[in-house]
Parts: structure tokens; sequence; C-alpha cells
């Protein structure tokens, strides 16, 4: 009887190995090519962007601050609200603008609430900027 060197051997077992795994591997994708997907709705996401950015990073209360930024993908003359974080819901506060020529804007709010107010500002088509905090004293 012959003997099989063993380096022989040993990539014979790893061949069968290797192939195995593959053959599974490809098996699991077709099955999972196979499985139809649940019906999604589309995102409601919109499509513009807003920058932001508050002319004081601190403001006694009652005082005002500026807001001002960008616009990409709103149509001038597009309405923009300033809303802020109210114990975890957006809340909008009586402050409101358009969209200017060259898609800037500026918005003044005045804030009256102590401590670190957290906000933002909201297009007509749901389009929401970063946030920013003020805070006021």
């Amino acid at each position: 009887m012959k003997s099989i060197p063993r380096s022989r051997c040993a990539r014979g077992v790893a061949a069968v190995l290797l192939s195995t795994a593959l053959l599974g591997g490809a098996a699991a994708g077709a099955s999972a090519a196979v499985t139809p997907k649940p019906a999604t709705t589309p995102s409601a996401s919109p499509a513009g962007q807003i920058t932001v950015k508050a002319d004081k990073s601190e403001v006694k209360a009652g005082g005002e601050v500026t807001f001002i930024g960008r616009t990409k993908g709103l149509k001038v003359g597009s309405k923009l609200v300033l809303q802020h974080n109210n114990k975890g819901k957006w809340t909008t506060l009586q402050s409101s603008t358009t969209v200017k020529n060259g898609s800037s804007y500026a918005l003044k709010g005045k804030l009256n609430t102590k401590g670190k107010e957290e906000l933002r500002v909201m297009g007509d088509d749901n389009t929401i900027s970063p946030t920013v905090v003020v805070n006021v004293t």
C-alpha cells in the first residue's frame, strides 16, 4: 500500500473544507436573494439642507439672538421657523423668516427660558438644520 505524503493530504482536506464553506455561503446567499423583502413605504426625508449659526453663545433671559445661515434645495421665499427643545419635544417659537435671494436667511429669536437652549431652524418642507446651543442666564 502506498502512503500519501502529509502535505498533499492536508491540502486535500483544506480543499474539501474550503469548497464546503464556499458552497454553503453560496447557498445562503442564494436563499437570501430568493427571500422576499417586506413592503416598505418611501421615507419622507426632504431633499433640502439648512445651516445655522448663532451670533451669541450666551445671552441674558429676554435677550435676542440672531441666527444666520444658508439653505440648499429650498426655494427663495420658503418660510423658516425657529424651534427649541422643550423637555424632549421640539416646539416652534414665535420667530420666522423667509429664504432670501442667494439662499441665505437671518432669523431673530427672543430667549426667555434660563439654561442651555437647544435650537434649530425648520423649513416649510420639514427640512431641519443641525442644532445650536445658546446659554441663557
